[in-house]
């Protein structure tokens, strides 16, 4: 029992039916639980909600890397027309928010870009090499048949008996503790 406690990653739950999967997720919610995840064979519809996840929120790093390339473009184009190598073009004032307007978009799309990939690995926590739930030895019939309920020992509601005993009551085939 004391090895547990400093090496556990969490408690894993296999079921093979998915609407005995789909109902566990959902008394795992309502007992509480915060910190859990799910695996699945192919993308169960509805999961997301059941889970309580709520929207992503990749898009507001997609606005913030998108407003600040806009706004560095703009930055670019005024300080380098205007000051630093001021140029008459064909009668044009020396800077106007027309012309560099590629410039500008440019870096808006380059700037949205990066920011949904940092976004991304940030909210996603990544990146990650390795997750203790790849150690699991039936890890591969997620792939196929299996689905796969697990819950962290960072969950504040986590206690090793009574989340064992919990999933055994949901109705999964094997429970098995994942070694951190």
């Amino acid at each position: 029992m004391a090895e547990h406690k400093h090496d556990t990653y969490g408690i894993l739950a296999e079921f093979t039916e998915t609407p005995a999967f789909y109902e566990a997720v959902g008394k795992v919610k309502e007992a509480g639980y915060k910190k859990f995840d799910c695996f699945t064979p192919f993308p169960v519809h509805g999961l997301d909600h059941q889970m309580g996840i709520g929207r992503s929120k990749v898009p507001i790093f997609t606005a913030i890397g998108g407003v600040t390339g806009f706004c560095t473009g703009m930055l670019i184009t005024w300080y380098m027309n205007g000051f630093n190598y001021p140029l008459i073009v064909g009668g044009k004032p020396f800077w106007s928010p027309i012309f560099p307007f590629p410039i500008m978009y440019e870096l808006t799309i380059l700037l949205s870009a990066f920011g949904t990939l940092f976004g991304m690995f940030a909210t996603n926590l990544l990146p990650r090499h390795n997750h203790p739930v790849f150690e699991y030895e039936d890890y591969i019939k997620c792939g196929d048949d299996t689905f796969f309920l697990v819950i962290e020992k960072a969950d504040p509601k986590f206690d090793l008996e009574q989340t064992r005993s919990m999933l055994e009551e949901l109705g999964s085939t094997k429970v098995e503790v994942l070694k951190a």
